[in-house]
C-alpha cells in the first residue's frame, strides 16, 4: 500500500506543493502549503481513526489531506477539480491501486465548499480538517494595515482545536477569536458556508458538529 510517507517524498508532490503556494502567495491568499496540509492530513486521519474506520481508510484520509490543495498550483478556481486529476494520476504512476486512488479522487474533488460535498467517509474527514484550520498562522500578509477580510478573521483566531469524542458521536470545533482584531460575527460572514459543509460531513459519519467560540457554543 502506498502510504503518507511515500508521498512526502515524491519529488513531483513536493513541487506541486510549491508552486501552488507560489500562486496563492501572488494572489493574496492565505497559507496553504506544508503547515496547512500537514494539519489537515493529520486531522483527517485522527478523524477516522478515533471513530474506528480501518488503518487502510485511515492512511488514505491522511494522504488526501496531504494532496488536497495541489490543485492550487494550476488555478485557485476550481482548484479541488483539477488537484483531484493530479492526485489520480501521480498515484496511478506510483502503483496506488484503482480503488483507493479514485477514493483519493472523490475526495479531493469534493473538499471545496462552491461546489463539494460529503461523498465518502474520507471526503467527510477531509472536509472536517481542512474546514478547522483557521488560525492566524494561515496569515501571509505581514501588514495588518492591508489585511483584506480573510486575512483579519484568521489572523484574529490564536487557537483552533478540531475534537472527536466518539462515545458521544460528537466533532468539536474550539475556537478562541480575539475580538480586538475582529468581532465573533466576521467569522460567520466569511465561514458560513464552511461551517454548513462540516455541519454536513459530520452527518454524513453519523456524528454532530459543534462550533464552540470563546467558551460559548454557537452550533
Amino acid at each position: 500500500m502506498i502510504t503518507l510517507q511515500d508521498i512526502k517524498n515524491n519529488e513531483e508532490v513536493a513541487e506541486l506543493i510549491l508552486s501552488s503556494q507560489k500562486q496563492l502567495n501572488a494572489l493574496g491568499y492565505t497559507e496553504h502549503s506544508i503547515r496547512h496540509i500537514s494539519i489537515v492530513s493529520k486531522r483527517a486521519g485522527e478523524v477516522l481513526e478515533t471513530l474506528g474506520y480501518s488503518k487502510d481508510r485511515v492512511e488514505l484520509a491522511k494522504i488526501a489531506g496531504y494532496l488536497h490543495d495541489i490543485g492550487n498550483c494550476v488555478n485557485r478556481v476550481d482548484h479541488a477539480h483539477s488537484g483531484a486529476i493530479l492526485a489520480y494520476q501521480i498515484l496511478k504512476d506510483m502503483g496506488m491501486n484503482v480503488k483507493d486512488r479514485t477514493e483519493i479522487m472523490m475526495a479531493i474533488g469534493n473538499h471545496d465548499e462552491q461546489t463539494g460535498t460529503a461523498v465518502s467517509d474520507i471526503s467527510a474527514a477531509l472536509i472536517l480538517a481542512d474546514k478547522s484550520d483557521v488560525h492566524r498562522d494561515r496569515v501571509v500578509n505581514t501588514n495588518m494595515s492591508t489585511f483584506d477580510k480573510h486575512d483579519r478573521v484568521n489572523y484574529a483566531v490564536t487557537n483552533a482545536d478540531l475534537t472527536i469524542n466518539a462515545e458521544q458521536r460528537k466533532a468539536t470545533l474550539n475556537l478562541t477569536i480575539d475580538t480586538k482584531i475582529c468581532p465573533v460575527l466576521n467569522y460567520f460572514e466569511i465561514f458560513m458556508e464552511r461551517t454548513m459543509m462540516s455541519k454536513y460531513a459530520a452527518k454524513y459519519l453519523k456524528i454532530w458538529f459543534e462550533l464552540i467560540i470563546n467558551d460559548t457554543k454557537l452550533l
